[in-house]
């Protein structure tokens, strides 16, 4: 969730990004899990983007819950990828403007 909403603060829907033929699975996670959460809790996702190299972009991501207090911290990797040959791409301009702005 927290990867397509900063997305979509950007201007870039998620479901765009798939239908011109681009993907942005995840290929790395790290979690940290500090306390659970509970069915129906509230929760608020914070996600930051860390970094971008070629054809992966990094975030770290902190859930928070109802009493402000931090449950998990994540880091992870997403690589852009062609959706027809299923290879890692560079992303296309718009992207890339968003990224290094």
């Amino acid at each position: 969730m927290g990867r397509v909403e900063w997305l979509r603060s950007k201007g870039v829907s998620y479901k765009s990004l798939e239908e011109s033929g681009i993907a942005l699975p995840i290929v790395s996670m790290t979690l940290n899990y500090k306390k659970p959460a509970r069915y129906d809790d509230l929760l608020t996702i914070k996600t930051k983007f860390k970094k971008y190299s070629s054809v992966k972009i990094e975030f770290d991501c902190e859930i928070w819950g109802e009493q402000n207090d931090l449950l998990t911290t994540a880091h992870f990797i997403l690589v852009f990828v062609n959706m027809k040959t299923g290879r890692p791409m560079v992303p296309p301009t718009e992207i890339l403007e968003i990224i290094q702005s």
